[in-house]
């Protein structure tokens, strides 16, 4: 494969309006008619009223009005529609309806456009509005004096420092992160797979002294995985700075270096795929661990981790026992990789005919390991 070339890596400038080079021509800005106060609505027609509110429901909506010949879905949030679908022949976007501070707005709109006065109870949640078309054909209504509806609960974010619904932490700032390598800020854990696992996991504990965080355990209820953390006493430890899981072979599986946060992690995926290095996995979310996590490979082929935003926890937190199968391993991303499973050749037949020759497996056993790393996401 060839290697793109760096150059490919770089951030565009950004200029001010008050410094603009002589290259740049300046946008310059009409007189307003009215200045809307916020993107209220958008309006589709689709064939299919029934499969596009499936949809909207999956997707995080929630229909609150259903003709045979349109459809209204709205939000969490007080306004009483997000999406206004009619059914016509065929799938299309038909436009946009915004707020506008107040009638007066729209009789200034009316006295120096074409626009039309939309019927009262067109507009969903009331008030009212008129209509006018862009030169694409696009409808843009504007629209006043809807009345607000009830909100619905919402969980609260999950990253303090996220700007969302009714929280603005951050104000007449910007997020930029620059396009640099993801530096990492220590080495976070390594994993090992074994084939005895009860023997390994005493020895480690015993030399380490390793709490176990979290132990995945098989159908029969043994114990073939587990995270374990350093004792820290009262000080938060990380989830796991060593993982252990039986399998049919002595193996590393991976390492994992700890980031800044989300942004260096998805910048540093762009700097090593622009740069032509192979990509394993990710950007994806663990379940055990919680970390956001991106894999590689390195040019032997061996398994490098980034991650950021992971789970600690003091000495006296309890240890957790789950059960051992594929969809424990990520909560949402991409597909678990086949790499990450076992090989299905004739170097691993002989390696299992071995370990059951010589009674460090049994058939049992194995038919549990395989059922534990299924296929746990078929949609993927």
């Amino acid at each position: 494969m060839t290697r793109p070339p760096r150059n490919v890596l770089r951030t565009p400038p950004a200029f001010p309006e008050s410094a603009l080079p002589a290259f740049i021509q300046k946008l310059e800005r009409p007189e307003a008619l009215v200045k809307a106060q916020a993107l209220t609505f958008l309006m589709f027609e689709k064939r299919d009223l029934g499969a596009t509110e499936t949809f909207l429901t999956d997707f995080g909506m929630r229909c609150v009005s259903r003709t045979d010949s349109q459809l209204l879905a709205r939000g969490t949030g007080t306004q009483p529609c997000l999406l206004m679908v009619r059914k016509g022949q065929r799938p299309r976007y038909l436009g946009a309806a915004f707020t506008v501070n107040s009638e007066n707005d729209l009789a200034r709109v009316e006295a120096t456009t074409n626009a039309r006065r939309l019927p009262p109870d067109s507009i969903p949640g009331g008030g009212a509005g008129v209509e006018l078309i862009d030169p694409a054909g696009n409808l843009l209504w504007l629209v006043t004096g809807q009345q607000p509806v009830d909100p619905q609960p919402l969980r609260d974010p999950l990253h303090v420092l996220t700007n969302g619904p009714g929280t603005l932490r951050r104000v007449n700032a910007t997020v930029r992160p620059p396009l640099e390598p993801a530096a990492v800020v220590k080495l976070g854990h390594v994993v090992l797979q074994t084939i005895d696992f009860p023997r390994m996991a005493r020895w480690y504990m015993r030399h380490l002294g390793l709490i176990p965080t979290d132990v995945q355990y098989l159908e029969d209820g043994s114990p073939n995985l587990c995270f374990f953390r350093l004792d820290l006493g009262n000080t938060p430890s990380d989830h796991h700075a060593f993982v252990l899981a039986g399998g049919i072979e002595e193996k590393y599986e991976h390492s994992a270096y700890e980031v800044l946060d989300l942004d260096a992690l998805g910048q540093g995926h762009n700097v090593l795929r622009a740069n032509g290095h192979r990509h394993m996995w990710g950007i994806g979310r663990h379940v055990l661990g919680s970390q956001l996590f991106d894999y590689w490979f390195d040019p032997d082929g061996m398994e490098f981790e980034h991650y950021t935003d992971g789970d600690v926890f003091t000495a006296d937190h309890e240890t957790h026992y789950v059960p051992l199968e594929m969809s424990g391993i990520w909560a949402w991303g991409d597909d678990v990789p086949a790499s990450m499973g076992v090989k299905r050749n004739l170097t691993t037949l002989f390696r299992v005919a071995r370990l059951l020759r010589l009674g460090l497996l049994s058939a049992a056993r194995l038919k549990l390991l395989g059922r534990a790393m299924t296929q746990a996401r078929p949609w993927l």
